[in-house]
């Protein structure tokens, strides 16, 4: 069973700068196993020392987040397109970054 997986930027070192892979398992949590073995650290970089999910992780199978599915027990199917997207996390002025004009400067 072919799942088309969309990798974040920061992992595509580990794919070979691949975007896009495909991989298989019945659930999310096989999925990650066919990846550590396609892409030997790959699961480090998603899962905790027990095989859990990072929090900073999310993963949407459809265009649904896993976690008001089943989280890693979501089942997966032929066709079932995959995005891997880590959370970002802010806190700094967002006016310190952005273009004069938004800060407060001129055009």
């Amino acid at each position: 069973m072919a799942v088309t997986v969309r990798i974040p930027t920061p992992l595509q070192k580990l794919t070979g700068d691949k975007a896009e892979i495909s991989a298989s398992g019945k659930t999310v949590q096989d999925l990650l196993q066919d990846l550590e073995r396609q892409y030997p650290g790959f699961k480090d970089r998603l899962c905790d020392p027990e095989g859990r999910l990072r929090r900073f992780v999310n993963i949407y199978v459809n265009e649904e987040d896993i976690r008001f599915l089943k989280a890693e027990s979501t089942p997966l199917k032929d066709g079932d397109e995959v995005s891997i997207i880590p959370a970002i996390a802010g806190g700094s002025d967002a006016r310190r970054f952005c273009a004069p004009a938004i800060a407060g400067g001129k055009d």
